[in-house]
């Protein structure tokens, strides 16, 4: 049975997002705290943390928009990242498409995935995408336990390792570098031009 939200409570998590959307825009994720979300959408902190547990909670609603359009391009989009193509192309189109949308919301996602131990691991799009690179390492005949594969794969676009290396890098060379390690762990060359 699905609970229906009650007005003044989908109204406030209207008024919540809004306002975190904005801060972040201006401040960064780092730098915005509960109080300031709280202060800036005219709400109580009890509501907001009611509402949303604590900053990771937040940050999780935050990007439910951004996973929502790649889960809707990653099983009905055009191939090769949508159905239609080989597992060898899907996967490395799914990781660069990925890889995208961690670098468009890095330190949202940071903050989503470090919040407490083991966190990412148990989020439901992290289960989510492990079984989705997983299937598809199964179709490609990866050589590798393909369970075992998705979880290595996936720990090269964590978010926390992606922040920490971004200014020792040249720009595109963690994608370089992944995607690299996608199209070997298949026997895969393709590997999509530099953005």
């Amino acid at each position: 049975m699905t609970t229906k939200e009650r007005a003044d409570a989908a109204r406030n998590r209207r008024r919540i997002l809004t306002a975190a959307r904005l801060l972040v825009e201006r401040h960064g994720a780092d730098a915005v705290t509960m109080d300031d979300v709280a202060t800036a959408a005219g709400v109580g902190k009890g509501t907001l943390f009611r509402r949303f547990g604590d900053k990771a909670g937040l940050a999780r609603s935050l990007l439910a928009e951004a996973e929502r359009n790649l889960y809707l391009r990653v099983t009905t989009g055009e191939a090769p990242l949508g159905p239609g193509a080989p597992a060898t192309e899907r996967l490395v189109a799914f990781f660069d498409a990925y890889l995208a949308f961690l670098t468009a919301n890095l330190d949202l996602m940071r903050i989503a995935e470090t919040a407490k131990p083991g966190a990412r691991y148990r989020a439901e799009p992290y289960r989510y995408w492990h079984h989705h690179v997983a299937r598809l390492l199964v179709e490609a005949r990866a050589p590798a336990d393909p369970r075992a594969l998705a979880h290595t794969l996936m720990a090269a676009v964590a978010a926390d390792l992606h922040r920490s290396v971004s200014r020792e890098s040249a720009p595109g060379a963690m994608r370089n570098a992944v995607l690299h390690l996608v199209g070997k762990s298949t026997g895969s060359a393709a590997i999509p031009a530099p953005r």
